[in-house]
């Protein structure tokens, strides 16, 4: 199955001001940012933009929860300086507001082939009220003729910038959509098989909708994390749940345990493709994230099989793994949209890609 809607490639873009919804929410701490994961999976969208001749390219996200007020602790101001220091051969700026006459003017003043980051978007309640009047105003202001979606983590919220802005521009996919989007629905609709499935993580109400969408096409769906521990009970034979824990001083569940490891491991093992979604553990305390690494690792070392991360704490704590281990471990793709992933996976719409134009 081909890709659903338009992209990048099927739209002309020389000459004309480009808008990018792009996901910039950086873990930050002391106003320096820790992981630019984010960040550089833009690059590719960005670069291609700016060699197909895009006039200029203006950059619109969030960062954090500041609820409708301007919070400095949540600026993009630091996003904006590692952009300037990763992308030296291009202009780069920031403009401190997302709609009026500064914005336009700081568009004026970008250098044909720049790159011009907006402010926060959420310092205005209008972009989660998904708000017409707002998305009208940031492309009025930034005089953008194209807007491309590239900011998968947030695809799944029908905010001003994902779903509202969509409607008023010529509305395609870049390339990091595109490759998230694809790779989930293929483990959906054309897995090779063995397909085993790993579920992790707390939440037993957020996960029970990817395991019923999985148990008619999976061989195999494993269980761990928080949700095996606080005794989640199989429905159906395909269904593993861990059977034993590591414990803490005070005999609360907090990671797999070995023969839980072993055998997850082992089935991950001889799979062809393989979908990970919640850790198997309390990996924030390296005590506890052995059944995590152990299961990381062995869907790292697979050569010839398709390897999908998801779930913010999940992707974040393989992302670590790959940071420290170097090119030993290779994903298929470890995806930058915790809840997006979650939803596509669970079989639910995303608006922020459903509004996109049909290819």
């Amino acid at each position: 199955m081909g890709f659903r809607k338009k992209t990048i490639r099927d739209i002309e873009i020389t000459g004309k001001i480009v808008l990018v919804r792009v996901d910039y929410n950086v873990p930050m701490k002391d106003g320096k940012i820790t992981e630019d994961m984010r960040i550089t999976a833009s690059f590719p969208t960005i670069q291609y933009l700016l060699e197909q001749g895009a006039k200029k390219v203006v950059l619109i996200s969030h960062m954090g929860r500041p609820d409708g007020e301007v919070k400095p602790e949540f600026s993009l101001a630091p996003v904006a300086e590692r952009l300037s220091a990763l992308l030296p051969d291009r202009p780069v700026a920031f403009c401190e507001q997302t709609v009026g006459s500064t914005v336009a003017a700081s568009v004026a003043a970008l250098p044909e082939g720049g790159v011009l980051l907006l402010e926060n978007l959420r310092f205005s309640p209008d972009e989660e009220a998904n708000n017409e009047d707002f998305a009208r105003a940031i492309v009025m202001s930034t005089g953008a003729e194209l807007f491309v979606q590239d900011g998968f983590a947030v695809i799944h919220r029908a905010h001003a910038s994902t779903d509202a802005i969509a409607k008023l521009l010529p509305a395609v996919s870049g390339f990091l959509v595109e490759n998230e989007v694809s790779k989930l629905e293929g483990a959906m609709s054309n897995p090779e098989h063995p397909l085993v499935v790993l579920i992790g993580g707390a939440k037993v109400e957020d996960k029970t909708p990817m395991i019923e969408q999985f148990l008619p096409i999976a061989d195999q769906i494993l269980v761990g994390g928080k949700i095996a521990a606080d005794g989640y009970a199989a429905t159906d034979p395909k269904i593993y749940v861990a059977e034993d824990f590591a414990l803490d001083e005070e005999g609360k569940k907090l990671d797999i345990g070995d023969k839980a490891t072993e055998y997850i491991v082992n089935a991950v093992r001889g799979a062809k493709t393989v979908v990970w979604n919640g850790t198997m553990g309390m990996t924030e305390d390296e005590r506890f994230a052995k059944g995590s690494r152990a299961v990381a690792e062995a869907m790292g070392s697979l050569l010839d099989a398709t390897t999908i991360v998801g779930g913010g704490d999940t992707a974040g704590y393989v992302e670590s793994l790959v940071k420290q281990d170097g090119n030993n471990l290779q994903f298929s793709l470890i995806s930058t949209g915790g809840g997006a992933s979650l939803e596509l996976l669970s079989g639910k719409k995303l608006p922020g890609f459903e509004v996109l134009q049909d290819a």
